[in-house]
């Protein structure tokens, strides 16, 4: 990204950094320090306030947490390391870096661990949501919290094995965060890094949502239940939008590839690989901030515990009269159960994320 010539996003590599090209793209260069911190600035914001909420709504909820509720607290503190980097990327296209070698590596560290963390808990949440509906018989009883616990753990350190590569060579130099290669993996180790996040960050997630979602649906539509429309529907919301957001922005890096190849030598065509990465960049990124939305806040059960927190807040400091009602009394906890081939159980769709 803003970090440099091996982070997950090339703007500042190709943009900002590159400076041997012959090619004028000052008119890039003006166009990304207009409104690339703009847009981080929103997706900053808006990030903070959805992945607070979700970590907030399930530590402070009195209801006896779920396998379900772990890997939706993993995946908001995922989404909020990601988005607590932006401002500093943001600061950097304008002022380039203004801080020292360490900060360049701790934020660098925070964005990509949180890019991965957050793409592999959606897996995860995925391949959960797989086992509790199609083969609900064979596993209820090993979705258990201490289980979630040692898979979220898992999900982490390969966050950080896949991240790797991309903060392992950041420091600053010449005012600037970015990546610093031995002569001999100048040209091999970026391609490579770019290589890892088409598969590692995408192709492969996109398979296996796929496929588990596919087979949730096929089992869904065999239950007789006047939800299931409804399941679908959020079921196709997850799909299409991990999808639509994620897709022309790993495009991008592909053909970015093709760049360390000399496949793209018209100054013509370098100028467009940077207008869509500045296109395709904010769109991926904002996925984040529609993640407690698909994952979170379309459960019913999680808006309940949402008004409940809401409402008591305002009862506590004397704006809302009427809800002193509420203070002190939590939602009814809806225990998490799962759907079989032949069944849907009405409780599997209270829980915070069964469907999703």
């Amino acid at each position: 990204m803003m970090a440099g010539e091996n982070t997950i996003v090339s703007t500042t590599e190709f943009v900002y950094e590159d400076v041997a090209s012959p090619c004028d793209k000052g008119d890039i260069q003006i166009l990304g320090k207009l409104f690339l911190p703009i847009l981080y600035a929103v997706v900053f914001t808006i990030g903070l306030v959805g992945n607070f909420l979700v970590i907030f709504t399930i530590v402070r909820s009195g209801h006896q947490k779920s396998i379900t509720d772990i890997f939706l607290l993993n995946l908001a503190i995922s989404d909020l390391l990601f988005v607590i980097s932006l401002p500093f990327w943001a600061s950097y296209i304008i002022h380039e870096w203004t801080l020292g070698n360490l900060s360049c590596q701790i934020v660098s560290s925070f964005y990509t661990v949180g890019f991965f963390g957050g793409l592999f808990f959606i897996t995860v949440i995925s391949i959960d949501r797989y086992l509790a509906i199609v083969h609900a018989t064979y596993v209820m009883k090993a979705r258990t919290v201490p289980r979630g616990c040692l898979t979220s753990i898992a999900v982490w350190a390969l966050a950080v094995l896949f991240a790797a590569p991309h903060f392992v060579f950041i420091q600053k130099s010449e005012n600037k965060c970015t990546s610093v290669y031995p002569e001999h993996l100048e040209k091999i180790w970026p391609a490579f890094s770019y290589m890892e996040i088409n598969v590692i960050g995408f192709l492969l997630p996109m398979c296996i949502i796929s496929f588990c979602y596919l087979s949730i649906i096929k089992t869904l539509l065999s239950c007789k239940n006047n939800r299931k429309k409804r399941a679908v529907k959020l079921i196709l919301t997850v799909v299409i939008v991990f999808f639509l957001f994620w897709t022309p922005y790993h495009v991008s890096l592909f053909l970015q590839i093709l760049r360390f190849y000399d496949f793209f030598e018209t100054c013509t065509s370098l100028r467009l690989l940077e207008y869509i990465m500045h296109v395709t960049e904010p769109l991926a990124f904002s996925h984040c901030c529609l993640n407690p939305i698909i994952y979170a806040f379309a459960s019913e059960k999680f808006r309940k515990y949402l008004s409940h927190f809401v409402l008591k807040c305002l009862s506590f400091v004397g704006f809302c009269g009427p809800c002193n009602k509420y203070r002190g009394t939590a939602p009814i906890p809806v225990p998490e159960t799962a759907l079989t081939s032949n069944q849907t159980q009405n409780s599997s769709y209270q829980d915070g994320s069964v469907l999703l």
